[in-house]
């Protein structure tokens, strides 16, 4: 998909990620690494840090202390055009964020017309081709309330990939989802991964991240447990605290 970053091939490094809100201590030194091309999971219990560990590698979250390197670029060099950079981030929420008001077209050529100034035509076309992408060519011109959940989180996902982003976010993509839809969203993620997207996705769903994930990441209490392949992390945990989360998410 991309050509290696200065940082060898890996398109993410963090090196020491910290974040405090005030008192509380969320991030407590954390280092994380992705290779270009690689779908890696961060599992663990809520409050364990993950969507924070996510969000702070946008910057959506400023660091306490730390560096996150994206595709070579230090993003806490005061130099670094941040907007830049997130352009170049696709990030897809818990929840959809679609405007209302406007059609499914329209919510995914937002970001190309107004901060990319692409033509309206040229966006048209970038976003029809990632709605075929997603499966949605045939919703561009519906309203987001005549869409399901899984339909709209798959918009959410066209608009993010519209941008051509070198990395995708997710952070928990299917929670707000019934459970039937869930399966739609993983389809497109799977296809996603199959054609080279590097992927940070935090998530519960551990059936996914056994069969879709390059390797999983344990986080428990602001730090980094244990990380490894699905194999590795589902049926050979080592720590006591991965061997206690996994027995109790797979009852």
């Amino acid at each position: 998909m991309s050509e290696p970053g200065a940082n060898g091939d890996y398109i993410l490094e963090a090196r020491g990620l910290r974040k405090s809100f005030g008192d509380l201590e969320v991030l407590k030194g954390v280092d994380f690494r992705v290779r270009s091309g690689e779908l890696v999971f961060v599992i663990g219990p809520s409050g364990s840090g993950k969507s924070t560990l996510l969000r702070c590698f946008n910057r959506l979250e400023e660091p306490s202390a730390g560096s996150v390197v994206v595709h070579g670029v230090d993003l806490m060099a005061r130099s670094t055009d941040i907007n830049a950079m997130r352009r170049r981030i696709g990030m897809v929420f818990q929840s959809f964020n679609l405007y209302p008001h406007l059609r499914v077209r329209s919510n995914v050529t937002l970001a190309l017309r107004r901060v990319l100034r692409k033509p309206r035509v040229e966006a048209d076309r970038i976003a029809e081709a990632a709605l075929a992408r997603v499966g949605l060519a045939d919703k561009a011109d519906a309203y987001p309330s005549e869409l399901s959940g899984g339909q709209q989180q798959r918009v959410a996902i066209a608009r993010a990939l519209a941008l051509e982003p070198q990395l995708v976010l997710f952070d928990e993509p299917t929670s707000a989802l019934d459970p039937e839809l869930v399966g739609s969203v993983l389809t497109v993620m799977r296809d996603l991964r199959a054609a080279g997207m590097t992927m940070v996705v935090v998530s519960h769903e551990m059936r996914f991240a056994r069969e879709a994930a390059d390797r999983v990441v344990f986080m428990d209490d602001g730090c980094i447990v244990e990380e490894g392949s699905p194999e590795e992390i589902f049926e050979r945990p080592r720590s006591p605290r991965l061997r206690e989360f996994v027995a109790e998410v797979t009852r």
